[in-house]
């Protein structure tokens, strides 16, 4: 009674201090269908969980109705156990992990977790008033009045969210538009970017996330009172509340709510040959060809506008194989596939009126209208134009048939170029009167969504590639993978990517990446360059790009460079086992790749941290973002020792050290204690099929066992997974003063052949030499090198092998 006693007493001070709008007056509340209602004098709310950890609010102003139709959730409600409680002027209604209090008079909404800690409260709730434009929309936001949900902040929270930004970790103290737009060349500050997500996050994990694509704004307490106001020009006044134990827990949750990423095909992972752009078939088959010559890994070329019109302006909407510079686009990339490279090719919803699309486009009424109801018509770079109406079904089925045409050329990939979209004046409109501020941030999602539907109908059995460069919330479970735009060639740009990356992938998109050496600018600085691709080992995609007036490839850098590029790219193929296990995870619990230093370790001076992250859970990298870097600070989380991963150096953790940076790879460290999955160097996925391991383990004397499992499939059929097309292999270490012990195990889905393992296990930081190696029971003499113990062993994953090594 009186723990109650001081909870009420909490709630009541918290109540006291944060007030709510003062005219809104509770009126009544009900509960009735999985749905709580409270109604006001202004309104109601209706508040359904769909989890014990994800509640739902929505605002219905009076005289308005409810909206049911979001863009972004697809989970369906489940019906959990709730508890209800009236005492004095206090309704709570509550889950095992969420708890709604009203306060009746004064009228205050206000939530709390399962140990009733604050998460947040409302603290005018929804409202009307006077939109004040950002200079950096004014033209695009031309409300004079808009629609807003402000909440309470503790002054402790660091927030996280709201899309593509280049602002720092901790994004509090600005107020940051809704409007998807390019930034041209940035570098280490962007407020304004392609993907524009109503999604903030907090260091409390916990998530709202404002379930309405509208234009607006997102205010992450820039006037210091500590607020938070969602902004936006019209549409649902309905958001979630996410919370988790851990942030993997938060992020699980979100992605269930808005959709999980499918697996991409395995190729997506190799090397890409790309820039802006090849100009015909000749320059593409020879730039594969110096690539084979000097033995550089490559997986996939993309094709930029080129490959339907000679020059830059004038032919966007053509869509069609320019013959002339592409005679035979077909055996091309036929050939190509011989050599195991894939042809991605560029796509723009834009149909210029001079390209030789445009008549039959306007005849056929596939473009999105103007106020009179005529295709419209507006001018940006490329030329005059019109968008597409994927809204309607004869623009969608328009746009699709040209992407069969493609994919029956044998194209394994599709890039969405400029799907911000990139101009969209405010008088557009689409299907059914749909205005373009509406519609705008979901341009990009409908888009994808678009391509990976005609997928599912047509292609089944095959995992798309979809490139895009702007989305929605809950892109992701349309197997979008985004990049982060047309960076600039510079330190300062890439200085920004990692927390692009970071930030992007706590928000659902977690292949989010950066074309590799920067894209905007002329600059020919080999060692950004060599830096830029050296980081590019670790984050999700692995694809140089970049404006021809420089060579992005590899093969056409100075030998210095290639050389470093060489390395980079043969390191990240080698890692393909532990890669493709990253996807996995990401497609089943929504983790992203690249995940910031806090998820290993809760510590308050960590939550800004970009500088430094894990990719897994096993490397902890940090990338040099500056010129001539000598030494640099790390801080090592003190959940593990970490070995360098190209010397095996081992640092205690929980100390921040400096470290010496060689030229030859950045500083890059594992966990020590368990397995790290890697592979033999193939010059294409297409050479891979995961029989052929190379199994690394730093031994660490404090770690007494440890588990890890490895995902395996085809890496080709769509939901190879749920087919019961895959294969588990389970590698379980445990130490104790005779014997290091390492046992192999498996596991099959029903419609899966296991195949024979080439397996050798590399032992670091061996300081000993074993009197005893066993395999399977039968001793086996292996000689120690350098710290260094190499076993090579055959295993038939239908039966368990072990391995105990002697530790003296």
């Amino acid at each position: 009674m009186k723990k109650y006693l001081i909870s009420y007493l909490l709630l009541f001070l918290v109540t006291i201090s944060f007030a709510q709008n003062p005219s809104r007056i509770y009126k009544s509340h009900n509960e009735e269908g999985g749905f709580f209602t409270v109604v006001t004098n202004d309104g109601s709310y209706k508040f359904q969980f769909y989890t014990d950890a994800i509640l739902e609010t929505t605002f219905i102003p009076k005289d308005e109705n409810a909206n049911p139709i979001s863009h972004a959730v697809v989970l369906q409600p489940k019906k959990i156990k709730t508890q209800y409680k009236y005492v004095g002027n206090t309704i709570s209604f509550s889950s095992e992990s969420i708890s709604i209090n009203i306060t009746t008079e004064p009228f205050q909404i206000s939530y709390f977790d399962k140990n009733n800690n604050s998460i947040t409260s409302e603290k005018r709730g929804y409202f009307k008033s006077q939109h004040i434009p950002l200079e950096s929309v004014k033209g695009n936001i031309p409300n004079t009045e808009t629609e807003k949900i402000e909440f309470n902040l503790t002054n402790d929270e660091v927030l996280y969210g709201s899309g593509a930004r280049a602002l720092g970790m901790n994004r509090r103290g600005y107020r940051l538009p809704l409007y998807n737009r390019a930034h041209y060349g940035y570098e280490t500050k962007s407020e304004l970017m392609n993907f524009t997500i109503p999604l903030v996050i907090s260091s409390k994990k916990y998530m709202i996330h404002f379930d309405n694509p509208a234009i607006g704004y997102v205010d992450l307490d820039s006037k210091k009172d500590n607020s938070l106001t969602y902004e936006t020009i019209s549409g649902r006044k309905t958001y979630q509340i996410i919370v988790g134990d851990s942030w993997q827990d938060l992020i699980n949750s979100y992605t269930h709510l808005t959709g999980k990423q499918p697996l991409p095909p395995r190729w997506v992972l190799g090397n890409f040959s790309s820039r802006f752009g090849y100009h015909s078939q000749q320059e593409t088959e020879a730039t594969i060809a110096k690539f084979k010559e000097d033995e550089i890994p490559v997986d996939a070329i993309i094709l930029d506008l080129y490959w339907f019109g000679k020059t830059v302006q004038g032919t966007m909407g053509n869509l069609e194989v320019d013959k002339d510079s592409f005679p035979d686009m077909k055996q091309m990339v036929s050939n190509l596939k011989d050599k195991g490279v894939k042809t991605v090719l560029i796509t723009e919803p834009f149909v210029l009126s001079t390209s030789n699309k445009w008549q039959e486009a306007n005849q056929k009424e596939v473009l999105a209208k103007d106020t009179i109801g005529n295709s419209a018509k507006y001018d940006f770079y490329f030329g005059n134009t019109s968008i597409v109406d994927i809204y309607k079904k004869e623009g969608k089925d328009w746009f699709w048939n040209i992407y069969k045409e493609i994919l029956n050329l044998g194209a394994k990939g599709l890039w969405g170029d400029l799907g911000e979209p990139e101009v969209l004046p405010s008088w557009v409109t689409f299907n059914q009167n749909q205005k373009a501020d509406e519609i705008h941030n979901l341009y990009g999602h409908d888009w994808a969504r678009l391509i990976f539907e005609g997928y599912q109908k047509e292609f089944p059995i095959e995992r798309p590639f979809i490139l895009m460069r702007a989305g929605a919330a809950g892109s992701q479970r349309f197997g979008m993978i985004p990049w982060s735009g047309d960076v600039s060639r510079s330190w300062g740009g890439l200085q920004s990517q990692p927390e692009i990356s970071l930030q992007m992938g706590m928000q659902g998109l977690g292949y989010m990446h950066s074309d590799l050496g920067g894209f905007a600018g002329a600059n020919l600085d080999d060692n950004l360059y060599v830096r830029w691709l050296q980081y590019g080992v670790f984050q999700p995609i692995y694809r140089p790009h970049a404006q021809e007036d420089v060579a992005s490839e590899p093969v056409f850098r100075s030998s210095f460079a290639k050389k470093h590029a060489k390395k980079a790219i043969e390191l990240r193929y080698k890692m393909l086992p532990y890669n493709y296990n990253l996807t996995f995870e990401n497609n089943q619990k929504g983790l992203p790749l690249m995940r910031p230093i806090f998820f290993e370790e809760d510590k308050r001076e960590l939550m800004t941290n970009s500088e430094t992250y894990l990719w897994g859970k096993d490397f902890l990298i940090t990338p040099i973002l500056k010129d001539s870097v000598k030494t640099k600070e790390v801080y090592f989380p003190k959940t593990a020792n970490w070995f360098n991963f190209y010397f095996d150096e081992k640092i205690e953790g929980g100390q921040t050290k400096s470290v010496k940076v060689k030229q030859k790879a950045i500083p890059t460290y594992v966990r020590g204690g368990v397995i790290i999955p890697m592979t033999k160097l193939v010059q294409t996925t297409e050479n891979y099929k995961g029989n052929v391991l190379e199994l690394h383990y730093w031994f660490d004397a404090s770690v007494k066992e440890s588990e890890r499992v490895i995902y395996n499939d085809d890496g080709r059929t769509a939901n190879a997974f749920e087919k019961g097309k895959y294969e588990w292999l389970e590698f379980e270490v445990e130490l104790d003063k005779k014997y290091l012990e390492i046992d192999f195990e498996a596991e099959f889905g029903k419609d899966w052949n296991p195949q024979e393992k080439e397996v050798e296990l590399i032992l670091h930081n061996i300081t000993w030499h074993p009197r005893k190696i066993k395999v399977d029971g039968k001793r086996k003499r292996i000689a120690t090198a350098e710290h260094q113990l190499k076993i090579p062993v055959k295993w038939n994953p239908k039966k368990e092998l072990k391995i105990k090594i002697s530790l003296k």
